[in-house]
């Protein structure tokens, strides 16, 4: 099941060209991320032969790089609990289920079944295992793992915790309310300590990340669907938080992040993933994508410690050419072409004070945008982006996307750095080194220019402008 196999697909009007979409029907949230022996496993909510939501599998997809991905047999099917919802995978190094059976150490996938429009079917968590690389699970003979406690508690989401050599499960219960379960070998778990996150819902994560690239100085994440996040402590008993829920999500569409598990650590990165919920594909034969996979890391901020995404550096593989401009100006007013076309490339000797737009020399639709600007007088700034909008207000220090407002304080030199990924049917927008971020889906706009910036009322130095025109992951 991979692209070679089927020609025909990859290449239509709005499929993403560097983002992860099935082959075909529709897919949701990220489960089971587990990296094993070269391989980054993406597993998936997918509903073989519907292009709307339907009975939920497991896809499955692999990739070496995170960039192309080999999409190959279903992980898990519906069974007698009900269909199959979101959850996470580990490597049990230690077999302390006991599920090794040769020289591969088992992938072990926890997840939901049972409930959401299924009578009489509450939600429970079960397991199964992988002894083949992930190629093929066995489920466990005495699922549930975990019993109905309230609502549809859902989303299990399970790491290792070193300190305490047991497993640890983060888990969605109803409303604001998660709650932390512990278990010595994933068949029997006991209730650690309940966390509310306001905000947000479903889906939790749980990781450690060092402050500010200090191993002596670190601080524990709790994350939840929506983007919203809390710093703070565990003890391995007691999650401790030190923020109150905090987001980092301020798109339309980012939705049920998820990292990946069992990173090597000569990595060292919290690689993250999302699913870009609320697309729209017309005509296509698959619907719904993923996000671009992000890198995590804590930060001193102004306001404390914060947590930052940034695109993982893997996108520089894809850059092709490159548009660049350093210590220029944008001004509102006059396209920039007009005037070349009128006085030639000395236009500035001839209007000084033209008020010009800036649009690069491309007709590209894949871009990795990084900027770096100093307002000046202008009001407002932005760019046009497949005829979509994004704005930013200099006065209220903020992005408009889609009637969305995304905050974007400048640092403390004055200047706004950012970053923009443009895909056939996405933006993804990470401002400052990720501080905050935005995923929005769309629909491209006619237009005469897939880009053009612009300033308002004004000017805006441009620092500098690097625009790298983007390989497509399928050929």
């Amino acid at each position: 099941m991979n692209a070679q196999a089927a020609p025909n697909l990859y290449s239509e009007l709005h499929r993403p060209q560097f983002h992860f979409t099935p082959q075909r029907d529709w897919m949701n949230d990220p489960n089971g991320l587990v990296y094993y022996k070269g391989e980054f496993h993406l597993f998936f909510q997918y509903s073989p032969g519907f292009i709307n939501h339907a009975p939920n599998s497991w896809g499955h997809a692999v990739s070496t790089d995170l960039l192309h991905w080999q999409q190959i047999e279903n992980g898990l099917e519906p069974d007698e609990y009900g269909w199959i919802w979101s959850g996470s995978a580990v490597v049990d190094r230690h077999n302390t289920a006991g599920f090794q059976q040769g020289d591969e150490e088992p992938i072990v996938a926890i997840y939901t079944t049972g409930g959401f429009g299924e009578p009489g079917t509450p939600c429970v968590q079960s397991i199964a295992y992988s002894t083949d690389r992930g190629r093929t699970f066995t489920k466990y003979v005495g699922n549930p793992v975990l019993g109905h406690i309230r609502a549809a508690n859902r989303d299990p989401k399970v790491i290792w915790h070193a300190p305490t050599n047991r497993w640890v499960m983060a888990l969605f219960l109803d409303g604001n309310d998660y709650a932390l379960f512990a278990s010595q070998d994933l068949k029997t778990w006991d209730h650690l300590c309940d966390l509310p996150v306001e905000g947000t819902g479903e889906c939790p994560d749980l990781f450690e990340l060092p402050v500010d690239g200090d191993p002596y100085n670190a601080r524990w994440v709790f994350w939840g669907a929506a983007g919203v996040y809390r710093i703070g402590t565990f003890d391995g008993k007691t999650f401790t938080p030190e923020t109150p829920a905090l987001r980092a999500e301020y798109g339309a569409n980012g939705y049920a992040a998820q990292t990946w598990s069992n990173v090597p650590a000569e990595d060292g990165r919290q690689i993250q993933i999302s699913w870009m919920a609320g697309g729209k594909y017309p005509s296509m034969p698959f619907n719904q994508q993923l996000s671009f996979p992000v890198e995590l890391s804590l930060r001193t901020t102004r306001e404390g410690i914060r947590l930052l995404r940034r695109p993982v550096r893997e996108i520089e593989r894809l850059h092709t050419h490159k548009h660049a401009w350093k210590d220029d100006v944008l001004r509102s007013g006059m396209d920039r072409r007009a005037l070349l076309v009128r006085y030639g490339p000395n236009w500035r000797e001839h209007m000084p004070d033209a008020q010009a737009h800036l649009i690069p020399d491309t007709t590209w639709d894949l871009f990795d945008i990084r900027a770096e600007f100093e307002p000046g007088d202008a009001t407002a700034f932005g760019a046009i982006i497949h005829g979509q909008h994004l704005q930013y207000d200099v006065a209220h220090k903020q992005f408009t996307y889609l009637g969305r407002t995304i905050p974007a304080e400048p640092e403390d030199d004055g200047r706004l750095r950012f970053q923009i990924l443009v895909d056939r049917t996405s933006l993804e927008l990470f401002v400052g080194e990720g501080r905050v971020s935005a995923s929005f889906c769309f629909l491209p706009g006619s237009c005469d220019h897939p880009l053009e910036f612009y300033a308002k009322e004004g000017s805006v130095r441009i620092v500098s402008l690097n625009i790298h025109e983007l390989e497509s992951i399928h050929g």
